[in-house]
């Protein structure tokens, strides 16, 4: 699983339909993976950082390349990069130690 996959599949919820989709079902919609890059569009990794938040994480921000949720923190060269690789680094963390923390959380 690349980064792009682990968030989209761990903290969004979504569904892989096929080796180059995801499937939302709260909206019932097909996600291509050329639709969805955090990494380089602002809007896509604010949807993560919505999504963390309904989990009840705390997102900051200092600046444009620095990042905090909760007690994680990662740095970019964009913004969109610096959620990206602090989502991935939360996703990453959790799922190795204290998974049914984070899962508890998550769904």
């Amino acid at each position: 699983m690349n980064k792009t996959d682990s968030i989209a599949r761990r903290i969004l919820g979504w569904k892989l339909n096929r080796w180059d989709r995801w499937f939302d079902y709260e909206k019932g919609i097909f996600i291509h993976e050329s639709e969805f890059l955090p990494e380089e569009n602002l809007a896509h990794a604010m949807l993560i950082v919505e999504r963390l938040k309904a989990f009840g994480f705390t997102y900051t921000s200092n600046g444009e390349t620095e990042v905090t949720f909760n007690y994680v923190r990662a740095t970019g060269e964009t913004l969109s990069q610096a959620i990206t690789n602090a989502a991935y680094t939360l996703v990453e963390n959790t799922s190795v130690v204290n998974t049914s923390r984070l899962w508890q959380r998550l769904c």
